[in-house]
């Protein structure tokens, strides 16, 4: 199952995510939870990199599908909206595949 616990600070705007684990909804390479994730949290990524040019603090390990992402402070709306956009997105594949395969969670830091 993959898990997702999304960084909110104390007024419920996102900070950042950590992205873990394998869906195991198909055989590697054939997993489309997983590539839709990995799309998603990738494209964040890369977006707040090359687009916002936030700083932020990311770990990455590829076996265990960890990716976990926390805007710096000093951080702009644009970065926080593409943070919503990537929650949107993965509410999306949770309301179609179901918590068997996909956990979203959030958590106050």
């Amino acid at each position: 199952m993959i898990r997702v616990t999304v960084y909110e600070n104390k007024t419920k705007e996102y900070t950042g995510f950590c992205c873990t684990g394998h869906a195991e909804f198909a055989d590697p390479g054939a997993d489309i939870i997983c590539s839709a994730v990995s799309a998603l949290v990738i494209n964040t990524v890369n977006s707040v990199e090359q687009l916002v040019s936030d700083e932020f603090e990311l770990v990455t390990d590829q076996k265990s599908g960890l990716v976990d992402f926390s805007l710096n402070d000093g951080y702009s709306q644009e970065s926080v909206l593409l943070i919503r956009s990537l929650v949107l997105g993965l509410q999306g594949i949770q309301k179609n595949y179901g918590t068997e395969y996909i956990m979203l969670l959030f958590e106050e830091v």
